[in-house]
This record gives structure tokens, sequence and C-alpha cells, in this order.
């Protein structure tokens, strides 16, 4: 992408003594990061039903324990979220989480999985 569409699309780019000023708050952070994982739950969810209709009517009885196995999912994903962010502030990502916690293998997975 050619510098000058850039600079239109993003911005002029921060030097870095302006970019400390640029954190996000927790709660602004988990609101940002959380949202991939809800949506990922919510698509999840409408599949899952659609599934359960072709299933057939008693198979929608099914509905309501996967509907609060989803949410207790949901409350899982943004504990880990909010304790992460807590634990990084100065973020990071995938890789050092994984680094620091399990390695440098399992560190260089992760931030694989994550840059897709």
């Amino acid at each position: 992408m050619p510098s000058t569409l850039k600079n239109v699309l993003l911005g002029n780019p921060l030097h870095t003594r302006e970019a400390e000023h640029q954190r996000l708050s927790n709660p602004i952070a988990l609101a940002v990061f959380s949202s991939d994982a809800l949506s990922s739950v919510a698509y999840a969810t409408e599949e899952i039903l659609l599934m359960l209709i072709l299933a057939g009517s008693l198979a929608l009885k099914l509905a309501l324990p996967i509907a609060i196995a989803i949410g207790v999912l949901l409350i899982i994903v943004v504990t880990s979220y909010r304790q992460t962010i807590k634990a990084y502030p100065s973020g990071g990502g995938a890789y050092i989480v994984a680094k620091e916690n399990l390695g440098t293998i399992p560190g260089l997975i992760a931030g694989g999985f994550a840059s897709r």
C-alpha cells in the first residue's frame, strides 16, 4: 500500500514519544478485544441452532442446555481477557502470553496462529 494512501486511511504515523499516550484503558481494551470472541460465539450459536432444526423438533430440546453452555463460555472468555489485560497491560498478544507461561515453542505456535 503506498505511503500516501496509508496515511489517508490511517493517519500520520505516531512518533515513539507519542505512542505511550495511545494506550487503552482496561474497560475499553476489554470491549475492543473481546468482540472477536463474542462474534465467534454468536456465529457458533446460530449454526448449532440450524443443525438442531435440521435434526428435527425433538433435538430442539437441546437448545436451552446449549445456550447455557454458550453463556458459561462467554463468561470464561471475558474473565480470561480481563486477566490477560491486567497481567500484560503493555500488550504483546498470544505470543508473549504463551511464551511467558508455556515456553518459546508454544509461544511461536500461538503467535503463528494469532497472525492468521
